[in-house]
């Protein structure tokens, strides 16, 4: 479907989207909400800034009874970040203009007494983090036996920082009878038996190009010794002059030292990591959505919170661990289609981790240099051919429940 009006939306509906200048569905839109209206429980594989969060806000919105009581909350949303978290309940809200809804996000770093009095005014939605959505179960301020719908927003990164048990008992918690939607920009192993354990007979839709990183998206990588990486960071600043550029340390400590250089050159630098005060990582994210300053160093953990249209640049200060969080820190730029550059800087020794990411991309990587900040070493060997590697099918043998819909009123 190439048009909101096609997908038999409510008026009220079409005309948020229409005030929120949501003129087309993206792929991901087309895809999933028909489906989703429909009751299926749907695996979506779609890297960030498809349009995939709107995917699933809609037909949630669509399907609430917002005659019934708001004690018990009707659909939860599960998020990897705090800065997520509040991204999507800001989604909800611009999406729900016209309609009495309420939405509560509750994630950590924040004082839980705030969060639980919002929860006892009355909430139709809650968008949180597994650790504070458990938080809140065992504290009983927050009630499933109403939830007919899940959200694993961000499934992958959501296991790859350990939220697999937390998830598992708050699925367990939920009503067995409710729609559960999974979007992931890859389905792992993990994530596979994640769905065999706790979905209903799932669609899987694949929305991610044939290359992770999409076209629109130019990616570069610098051969440099590691004493001279920060030089090369300098001197690639000084170049591309970005609109707005987010670098990514694999360390915390990696992301102040390199601030702490960086505004030595630079006066607009700054800084994200998980120790920061979640006040503090607040502010800093709201100065950098409004252009306030273009440079900004964080770690993986935060950077799948970061949603900015303005990026422009991506540069990979280290390597990542893992080929899939290539893929996410390229998806910071690039966003619903604009153009972006991704450079990662690799030394000598991490050829083998730029491989890695090749073959999980199933593209080749450009070799860049700029005249006195390249390795000593000779270029790194590049392979004639990328395999891709090897699709693992769903599993099918999934977990038996009635098929009945828990019945909305609408």
């Amino acid at each position: 479907m190439t048009r909101f009006e096609d997908m038999a939306l409510s008026a009220t509906m079409l005309k948020a989207l229409r005030r929120a200048d949501y003129s087309e569905p993206t792929p991901v839109q087309a895809g999933v909400i028909p489906q989703a209206l429909n009751e299926h429980d749907i695996i979506a594989q779609a890297r960030t800034g498809t349009g995939k969060t709107a995917s699933f806000v809609i037909p949630i919105l669509e399907q609430l009874d917002l005659r019934a009581s708001r004690d018990r909350p009707q659909a939860l949303i599960l998020v990897p970040t705090r800065e997520l978290a509040v991204q999507v309940r800001d989604e909800v809200v611009k999406l729900a203009a016209g309609r009495k809804v309420a939405c509560v996000a509750v994630y950590g770093g924040k004082p839980i007494r705030g969060q639980i009095e919002k929860l006892r005014s009355g909430a139709h939605l809650v968008v949180g983090t597994p650790g504070r959505v458990l938080d809140h179960i065992g504290r009983s301020t927050l009630k499933l036996d109403g939830i007919w719908c899940v959200v694993l927003d961000e499934a992958d990164r959501m296991l790859d920082i350990g939220f697999r048990p937390d998830i598992e008992k708050i699925l367990r918690r939920c009503p067995t009878d409710r729609q559960t939607l999974l979007l992931s920009a890859t389905v792992p192993a993990p994530i596979q038996r994640l769905a065999q354990r706790y979905m209903h007979e799932p669609l899987s839709l694949n929305f991610s190009a044939t290359e992770l990183a999409v076209e629109t998206i130019d990616q570069f990588y610098f051969t440099v010794d590691e004493e001279r990486k920060f030089d090369l960071l300098v001197a690639l600043l000084q170049r591309e002059q970005p609109q707005q550029a987010l670098i990514f340390c694999r360390t915390k400590r990696g992301v102040d030292h390199i601030v702490s250089l960086l505004r030595k050159k630079f006066r607009d630098a700054e800084a994200m990591h998980g120790d920061m005060q979640q006040s503090s990582r607040d502010d800093v994210m709201g100065r950098f959505r409004r252009s306030q300053f273009r440079l900004l160093v964080a770690t993986d953990v935060v950077g799948r919170g970061i949603d900015v249209t303005s990026i422009s640049h991506i540069i990979n200060f280290d390597v990542p661990h893992f080929s899939d969080d290539y893929v996410h820190r390229v998806g910071r730029t690039g966003r619903m289609g604009r153009e972006g550059v991704a450079y990662t800087l690799v030394t000598p020794e991490e050829g083998p981790e730029l491989t890695r990411i090749e073959q999980r991309i199933n593209r080749q990587l450009v070799r860049d240099e700029i005249a006195g900040c390249s390795s000593t070493a000779p270029p790194l060997p590049q392979p004639d051919t990328i395999e891709p590697p090897e699709e693992k099918p769903l599993p099918t043998d999934v977990l038996r429940r009635p098929p009945k819909r828990y019945r909305r009123a609408l």
